[in-house]
Order: C-alpha cells, then structure tokens, then sequence
C-alpha cells in the first residue's frame, strides 16, 4: 500500500508539537469510533507518532483494554497479527 510514512504525510507531523500529534491522534480515534477501520488509524497513529513505540503509547492513552481488545477481535485474522503490535 505504502513504502514509507512519508507517503503519510510524515514531514508535516514531524514539525508538530506533542499537543497537536495527541489532539489529531485523538480525532483519529473518535473516527475509530465512528467507523475508520482500526488499521488505518493505527497506521495514521504511527506516522503522527513518529514511530510504532509512541503510537502504541498514544492508543493505550486514548483506548482502554476493552477496546482495544474488540478492535483486533472484529477485524480479519490477517489483520490481527499486525494490529496486536499496536493496542495489545
């Protein structure tokens, strides 16, 4: 899909302050909420974040356990393994 987060928009985030990666990190979430698939805002999460370590801790921040655990659950068990790194 994509080769790198740059594709993402990663140089813009990059000159963003730690505010306004949490604040778009969690309007991605509400959009979780809202019906985004979990794999994008997990990837849309680590190209804001800057890297994986930092966008799982952001999910764990804005999504509890239960949460989490019902987004891996729903979607397809090839997306399973890749979403566990984020929320598990």
């Amino acid at each position: 899909m994509f080769n790198t987060n740059d594709d993402l928009g990663a140089s813009l985030f990059k000159t963003w302050d730690e505010t306004q990666k949490k604040d778009e990190i969690s309007k991605l979430v509400q959009g979780y909420r809202s019906g985004i698939p979990a794999g994008i805002v997990c990837k849309m999460t680590e190209t804001i974040a800057g890297n994986r370590k930092k966008a799982r801790k952001y999910l764990r921040e804005f999504m509890n356990l239960e949460e989490r655990k019902a987004a891996v659950a729903k979607e397809p068990s090839s997306m399973q393994v890749l979403l566990k790194e984020y929320l598990l």
